[in-house]
């Protein structure tokens, strides 16, 4: 399967991870080839990418905001859970896994999988169906951050299941009183972080996989945040324990 990546960072980012078969890049004409522009032409030289210079048409066909340059690609290389969890063994790492449940909003999972690469996660588990993919929606959404990712598509509570066998401690964020308040939970250890969908949050049964639940403190009108800036808040505290803990330097 093949298809478009568009926008000068993410494509930059999908050249550099070299995850991804290549097949031709497209460039506006009379684009000025220059800064992030430059660095791309480079590369896809040195890949032996075919470059074509079409109408800016023809790249509006392919996408928004393509910024004048757009790539064809394979399909998104998803990974497993054994090498997420090989990832964290090689860096020495607690583990840190982030699980998103049924997330529908391409700019949301983009949001999250930009702020989980800048965090450090390990791995990304996301369910078989009804969830958004890794699209080039998505890719665009995280600034190529994806590119980087280990992402596994896979069953959500046998995913925990494996987690938690491997020493995580899974932790689902929601907004109900049930849920403990975020700075009364120690996130340092080995963690699985699960965030449910935009309206109805996690599914049950991806519920009562979790060890338990977290809800961050509001204090002003509105009763929450969306999914992704609250996955976010959480993930950033999550990397703050973790560094907090770590030794410091020789």
């Amino acid at each position: 399967m093949k298809e478009w990546i568009t926008g000068r960072n993410p494509i930059y980012e999908v050249i550099t991870a070299r995850r991804r078969d290549l097949f031709r890049l497209q460039v506006a004409r009379g684009a000025e080839e220059k800064g992030r522009l430059a660095q791309i032409l480079r590369l896809a030289e040195e890949r032996r990418v075919p470059i074509e210079r079409v109408g800016r048409e023809r790249l509006d066909s392919l996408g928004e905001n393509h910024q004048g340059l757009a790539l064809e690609v394979s399909g998104y290389p998803y990974s497993d859970l054994s090498e997420i969890l090989a990832r964290a063994e090689q860096r020495a790492e607690p583990l840190f896994v982030l699980v998103l449940d049924t997330l529908q909003n391409p700019q949301n999972l983009g949001t999250l999988l930009r702020t989980a690469e800048a965090v450090g996660v390990h791995g990304v588990l996301m369910p078989l169906r009804r969830a958004a993919s890794v699209t080039p929606a998505v890719v665009h959404a995280s600034a190529g951050a994806s590119e980087h990712l280990l992402v596994a598509a896979l069953n959500l509570a046998q995913g925990l299941e494996a987690l938690k066998k491997a020493g995580a401690w899974a932790i689902g964020l929601e907004g109900s009183p049930q849920a403990q308040a975020v700075e009364r939970v120690r996130l340092d250890g080995p963690l699985a972080l699960v965030v449910g969908s935009e309206g109805e949050g996690m599914r049950d049964l991806v519920r009562r996989s979790c060890d338990l639940l977290v809800r961050l403190p509001m204090v002003g009108k509105i009763e929450s945040l969306n999914a992704a800036v609250a996955g976010s808040v959480v993930l950033y505290l999550a990397h703050q324990a973790r560094a907090a803990k770590k030794p410091p330097s020789a």
